[in-house]
């Protein structure tokens, strides 16, 4: 049957919610219809509501793929920037054609395109309509919980004991991120074998050890720099920190305190965050957003920002994450982000005993109507970008 490229209406809905669990039946998460038109409903009382748009692929009467563009104001070399993401960006595999039909019809609707994707399939679309990859993001992990320590596969054995390495591709199991949804064409996730736990006086004793560990890597850490959980809304000061950062940065999200209120406050699907400030007196230097799973084990940092060429407040604020994401027993701690002036150094990462996921790391990608500001998004050198700004982490229950 013909299939066409139009408007999403309301009742499109059912078929939208529909086509998800049959691309994703593996995850969870796509079956959640509820969860997910929360985080619609959320998205449609940004300030930019009226500029989101959603598209689907419409098979007679069956929905056979969908696309949205959410929208976000960015500052680039001092300008106010609108631009749109592509989300929740899903087509059947037997109308493959339709995958680039429906994405043709994003960049002929939005003017600007800042994007945060890690599937090659998507990233491949994207780049052959217009969009060019600013570069790749850091991902680092932290392993807080012996528990969730990699179990090797048999094809991972016998690549380990073959002469020249060769072999099947391993794949470790317990650091598989949670709604980390392939595309189509992608393959789904090997079956988790069952695998005897560690007895649980051996598990305390080197759960224990780890910390006793971390408490040494991070000794005079970001010294003399008070660190304190945020107990209300975002303040003002707030909005003076953006705008220093801004004005240094030549190319950020635009994160004053009514983006951040309306990204982590109560209306958010990602409430209740933990939030840390880095003070120095009654001057905010920096902050930092906590995220953890609905399962109690994943963390996330969702964004850590802080004055640039202040990195202690970026060392105090990494430190007392790691012990927040302990007090609340975490089991691995995730955190994406561009490495710029106002982000950790990855030196500090490596001593407080993150280790580098370069295989799972995401890759910024953008498009910008004007020519000068192309240029200078176009170079993730020029970027202050956290995982937690963009689409990627809308999804994380």
């Amino acid at each position: 049957m013909k299939a066409v490229v139009r408007p999403m209406e309301p009742a499109d809905l059912a078929g939208v919610n529909k086509l998800r669990t049959l691309i994703y039946p593996h995850y969870p998460e796509a079956h959640y219809a509820e969860w997910h038109e929360s985080v619609w409903n959320w998205l449609g009382t940004h300030p930019a509501a009226d500029e989101l748009h959603r598209w689907v692929v419409a098979a007679g009467d069956e929905i056979v793929g969908h696309l949205a563009a959410t929208p976000q104001f960015y500052r680039i070399n001092g300008r106010r920037v609108l631009a749109h993401t592509p989300a929740d960006y899903q087509v059947m595999p037997q109308y493959g054609f339709q995958a680039l039909s429906i994405m043709r019809k994003f960049f002929r609707t939005v003017e600007n395109c800042v994007a945060c994707d890690m599937v090659p399939t998507v990233i491949a679309v994207e780049t052959r309509l217009g969009a060019v990859e600013a570069g790749k993001m850091q991902y680092a992990a932290k392993l807080l919980d012996v528990s969730r320590l990699p179990s090797p596969t048999l094809d991972d054995a016998r690549r380990l004991l073959s002469r020249n390495g060769a072999g099947s591709r391993g794949h470790y199991r317990g650091f598989e991120e949670p709604g980390a949804a392939t595309a189509e064409g992608e393959p789904e996730p090997p079956p988790v074998r069952p695998r005897a736990p560690i007895p649980a006086p051996v598990k305390g004793l080197l759960n224990r050890g780890l910390e006793v560990v971390d408490g040494a890597l991070g000794s005079g850490m970001g010294s003399g720099v008070k660190v304190s959980r945020l107990g209300g809304a975002f303040d003002p000061s707030f909005d003076e920190l953006f705008e220093e950062i801004a004005a240094v940065v030549p190319c950020i999200p635009e994160k004053d305190a009514e983006f951040l209120n309306w990204r982590y406050g109560p209306s958010s699907p990602q409430y209740p965050v933990t939030v840390l400030a880095a003070r120095e007196g009654a001057r905010l230097l920096g902050y930092a957003v906590l995220r953890v799973t609905r399962e109690g084990e994943d963390g996330y940092i969702l964004d850590l920002t802080a004055r640039p060429g202040r990195h202690d407040a970026t060392r105090a604020l990494l430190k007392e994450a790691v012990r927040e994401f302990r007090r609340q027993g975490t089991h691995i701690i995730r955190y994406r982000f561009s490495d710029s002036p106002t982000s950790p150094r990855m030196a500090d990462l490596w001593r407080l005993g993150f280790f580098p996921r370069n295989d799972r790391s995401n890759t910024l990608l953008v498009k910008m109507e004007d020519e000068g500001l192309h240029e200078t998004a176009r170079n993730i050198e020029n970027w202050s970008y956290s995982v937690g700004d963009g689409e990627a982490t809308f999804w994380v229950r």
